[in-house]
């Protein structure tokens, strides 16, 4: 992260920790919150396929309404569902289970997954099972574009965190679009419903058939970081069981996670802006500049 740095001298203890060449420290003359930052332009737009689940914060923040724009040609992507398994070992076998029978139609595959780590460790299980695929994630930024070029290969199978080759066309291979196109397979909900559309959106482009689906677990981070004791207790409970009517309790509590992280990513953008306006207000000696 070039021009970025730890402040308070914490930098500098890693560096040394690090044996890396120890830099000049760095103070802080000024900062602006990216709301404030945005609200000095006069004329403020912007383009995105993920904002209808915040567009009550992008008009109580900016006054900025949120227009549907239909798609360039007809969306051909089909949302299978979503499966929830009791233990994170059983869903990385489901895993590598679906992208052995999609594999054998020869479709190409995408799975995403949260982190670097994850990445890996499905890496590994994969190469148990024979396997062969690509791995794209934040270690692998210069070879992005090559890898993202052949994830739309027949047979390919790619895994990709979140923040790997978002807003990229996956173009189809020769034969690829009558097998059924690109299938998508989401490990983890993350904390916000718009980077799972995300990578759902990474199939299905530009008129292109493709599949998504999830498969998650009931020890994954957003349900043990965001729900409730009495959800997680459900989820303890639900552990041993089997069936339809356990999975859908699953998406259940699933949905109620996400919905209180987002809640509280948005409290605390809130919070921040409402911390600046009150400093600049303060420190400022012809009122507010917005």
């Amino acid at each position: 992260m070039p021009d970025r740095s730890w402040e308070r001298g914490l930098h500098q203890l890693i560096e040394i920790k690090e044996v890396c060449e120890m830099t000049a420290r760095k103070d802080t003359r000024a900062r602006i919150s990216y709301q404030r930052f945005f609200r000095r332009y006069m004329h403020l737009a912007g383009m995105t396929g993920t904002a209808r689940e915040i567009a009550g914060e992008l008009w109580s923040i900016y006054n900025l309404p949120v227009v549907s724009v239909p798609t360039n040609r007809p969306l051909m992507r089909t949302y299978i569902g979503e499966h929830v398994y009791a233990t994170e070992q059983q869903k990385w076998q489901a895993v590598v289970e679906t992208a052995s029978t999609v594999h054998d139609i020869g479709r190409p595959i995408l799975i995403g997954t949260r982190s670097v780590a994850a990445s890996e460790r499905l890496s590994g299980l994969l190469k148990e099972a024979g396997l062969t695929h690509m791995v794209l994630n934040a270690r692998q930024d210069k070879e992005e574009a090559e890898i993202v070029a052949q994830a739309g290969q027949a047979g390919s199978i790619t895994v990709a965190t979140n923040m790997a080759g978002r807003g990229t066309d996956i173009k189809l291979g020769d034969g690829v679009a009558e097998l059924g196109g690109l299938h998508v397979i989401a490990t983890e909900r993350h904390d916000a419903r718009r980077i799972d559309r995300q990578l759902f959106g990474r199939c299905g482009r530009q008129g292109d058939p493709g599949t998504c689906e999830g498969l998650v677990a009931l020890e994954d981070e957003l349900l043990i970081t965001y729900a409730g004791k009495l959800i997680r207790r459900i989820a303890a409970a639900l552990q041993g069981t089997q069936g339809r009517h356990a999975r859908w309790i699953g998406t259940i509590l699933f949905s109620m996670a996400q919905s209180s992280a987002e809640r509280s990513h948005a409290r605390m953008r809130r919070n921040l802006l409402k911390m600046d306006e009150q400093m600049s207000d303060a420190l400022a000696f012809s009122g507010r500049q917005e």
